[in-house]
């Protein structure tokens, strides 16, 4: 297999995948630069290829007993079958659709749902009869301060030990998506929904304050207390070029296929 590679408008090649793959390991290139070979109907971003790994596995293809040693001075590229192929076009990431980021909203949002089972598994046949009361008053309650005394009424009601677990399931839930994030750009429902959070202008991974903190932590109650009407407000902002979401502003960011 031969490969080319272009940066700054300069081609060069071809190469194998062993060279490729010995240049990357060395940085002579990076996963930026550009990359073509036979079966490829467009020039594409090497770290695209490479799933963003610092080795290239073509699918099907099977490296030769030796690798033979090679000049690692960049040839000027000739091959007149290919000069048709632009090299000026700024590789894109594909948008992720809005119903795409809605699957993975509404899949990390069911993610919290257990937070509001565990007390259950901590309440006696007594309790839970009690349970049942306050929640008629709870639909019962017509102004606030009854609402308050009603609430309080339920707090008083479970065990400490139901606490302490909801308070473990949420901690280790932010955790978990939080590494997710800092990793891959991707919470758990993102990463079923194969997409992920990107730099609005450079396209590269954000840090953890922009892609976790801002976007998740800062939306997390105003989400809670006000869903769906604070999700409707939040991703009528996505109708724009970018399709940014009221979040994605705050951060600077956009959402992309994986």
């Amino acid at each position: 297999m031969q490969i080319y590679l272009a940066r700054n408008n300069q081609q060069a090649g071809p190469y194998t995948v062993e060279q490729i793959n010995q240049m990357l390991t060395s940085q002579q290139i990076l996963l930026t630069d550009l990359a073509w070979h036979e079966g490829m109907v467009e020039w594409k971003a090497l770290g695209e290829l490479t799933q963003g790994k610092l080795v290239y596995e073509p699918a099907g293809y099977i490296a030769p007993p030796s690798v033979p040693n090679f000049d690692k001075t960049q040839q000027t590229y000739q091959n007149p079958s290919i000069h048709n192929i632009s090299v000026n076009k700024k590789i894109e990431p594909e948008l992720a659709s809005i119903g795409s980021r809605a699957l993975a909203k509404g899949l990390d949002i069911l993610l919290w749902i257990p937070a509001a089972v565990i007390p259950s598994f901590f309440l006696n046949q007594t309790q839970f009869t009690a349970l049942t009361e306050i929640q008629q008053k709870m639909q019962a309650a017509t102004t606030s301060e009854q609402a308050l005394r009603v609430q309080s009424e339920l707090f008083q009601l479970i065990p400490n030990e139901a606490w302490i677990a909801v308070g473990i399931y949420i901690v280790s839930m932010l955790a978990i998506q939080a590494i997710l994030l800092a990793k891959h750009g991707q919470s758990i429902g993102k990463r079923l929904a194969k997409i992920k959070i990107v730099d609005v202008n450079s396209n590269e991974k954000v840090s953890l304050m922009r892609g976790f903190t801002l976007r998740s932590v800062l939306f997390i109650l105003p989400t809670f207390y006000l869903l769906p009407f604070f999700s409707i407000i939040d991703y009528a902002f996505s109708f724009n070029k970018n399709r940014q979401t009221l979040h994605d502003k705050l951060a600077k960011t956009k959402v992309v296929k994986q």
